[in-house]
């Protein structure tokens, strides 16, 4: 069984794929944090802004594989350019080989987004890491790398060696969320091998 915080169509606001309508499936629980603010202060990743805790968001609960690809595959409807973005939390605590397989069969593009921390030991057609200071990557190689900046102590030149096609800077939002933007601004014009992301789907008010 799978623990899905919530289920949804969407445009994907970030990164490579920017602009593309997706369903988004979010599964419960990280290894980062556990999404309660009283661990916030202790927890390797503390700006995480995603409410990822139960099952008890849009389409969220315990799903087979076969229930979570028929809720997905209703949720998508009848159009082409099938598109499923796996996220949470952690998605790789629970997405596994079983259901890649379900989406593949039908038709399905899928995608992941993940903290680099756990092995992808399965084909996914998209593959994005979002690396957290104070953790270990041991996925070093994908589609895109996305960072969120600034995270004291990350050292973006030593990620830029690793085997991306894309390399995204994304600000950090919260109350110093325009300095941070001005900041990843400046750094991708002083280093081009990053270029700026910012989450459109905040600016045109989608989930």
């Amino acid at each position: 069984m799978y623990s899905i915080k919530e289920i949804y169509k969407t445009i994907q606001g970030e990164g490579a794929q920017a602009g593309s309508a997706a369903v988004f499936v979010r599964f419960s629980g990280c290894n980062l944090w556990s999404g309660r603010e009283k661990h916030r202060e202790k927890a390797v990743c503390k700006f995480c802004d995603t409410d990822f805790v139960g099952t008890n968001g849009i389409n969220g609960g315990n799903y087979s594989a076969a229930a979570l690809f028929q809720r997905i595959s209703d949720i998508w409807g009848t159009s082409n350019n099938k598109l499923i973005v796996f996220t949470g939390g952690e998605p790789m605590l629970q997405l596994d080989e079983k259901l890649i397989k379900a989406c593949k069969i039908h038709g399905f593009k899928t995608a992941i987004e993940t903290n680099g921390t756990i092995p992808i030991n399965f084909q996914v057609d998209w593959v994005c890491v979002s690396p957290k200071e104070g953790s270990e990557l041991v996925v070093k190689s994908g589609n895109e790398l996305k960072v969120v900046y600034p995270q004291l102590g990350q050292n973006l030149k030593e990620l830029e060696s690793l085997k991306f096609d894309h390399f995204f800077l994304q600000p950090m939002d919260g109350d110093q969320g325009r300095k941070n933007t001005d900041q990843t601004i400046q750094y991708c014009l002083e280093n081009p091998a990053w270029k700026l992301s910012i989450q459109q789907h905040k600016l045109i008010g989608m989930p």
